[in-house]
């Protein structure tokens, strides 16, 4: 059987670690956190595990995940954040493969729950994501915050069934609020890429965004979640082009 390593990076997050290390512990020959200097109970949760705990600055979310990938014990390694966790039929497929790895990447849908409600639409499912991976096979790319783990050549990877479940935002205020922080990072990110906007990329692309998501992806079958999200993400595609615009005219942001 080959030797799998679940590494997690972390930062405050004392809500959510307890279950994701709960879902890993069947499968996971060592798990590995990445944490960027909590000050809750974060590290006082993972001594209750095996958990091999390491303190590291943060210097982004894709040098975070690929210094965790880097220091992973394992050739294997599966690649986890603190919110996220293994459904069932997931970890009984991983489970299976372990027997005999046959390739060197696997990928699966993720499955995200906002407020108690599983989202199915709004195109946030299936969220196929690419985790398993052996490591000198992969890295971690994409623009900050946007991370996404992608293979180093053209290797073949597999499907695996079961959802990765996303506990992402426990109320709506906290997503309005990682929305605010995050099209920060990203309007930065865009601007030293020499990315620019314009007053109409900020009138088009927000209504464009709420069209795709909410006819398009059918974010009006979640219902009343399906019409806030759609709303937050049309918000996110505003807030991201308003603030590079104010980048390109010297204002701070």
């Amino acid at each position: 059987m080959t030797k799998l390593t679940v590494a997690i990076i972390t930062f405050n997050e004392e809500k959510n670690i307890e279950r994701c290390l709960q879902s890993v512990k069947e499968i996971a020959d060592e798990i590995l956190v990445v944490d960027s200097f909590s000050t809750d109970k974060t590290e006082e949760i993972c001594q209750n595990y095996n958990v091999r705990f390491i303190k590291n600055p943060f210097k982004g979310h894709i040098e975070q995940k690929n210094f965790a990938l880097v220091h992973s014990s394992h050739d294997y390694v599966l690649s986890l954040d603190a919110d996220e966790a293994l459904s069932k039929d997931l970890l009984a497929e991983i489970k299976r493969i372990k027997l005999d790895f046959q390739l060197e990447g696997y990928r699966f849908h993720r499955l995200t729950n906002y407020s108690g409600h599983w989202v199915r639409h709004c195109g946030w499912y299936p969220d196929t994501k690419l985790r398993l991976v052996k490591k000198e096979s992969a890295s971690w790319r994409g623009t900050n915050p946007h991370d996404i783990l992608e293979m180093n050549h053209n290797q073949d990877v597999g499907f695996l069934h079961g959802d990765l479940l996303h506990y992402s935002y426990e109320s709506i205020a906290s997503h309005v609020i990682q929305t605010d922080k995050f099209t920060t990072i990203a309007a930065k990110a865009a601007f030293n890429q020499g990315k620019r906007s314009s007053l109409f990329k900020i009138f088009t692309r927000p209504m464009l965004k709420f069209l795709r998501d909410y006819f398009f992806k059918r974010g009006f079958l979640d219902g009343r979640y399906g019409i806030i999200i759609c709303s937050i993400n049309s918000l996110s595609a505003m807030l991201k082009y308003s603030k590079l615009y104010d980048l390109q005219t010297g204002k701070k942001i």
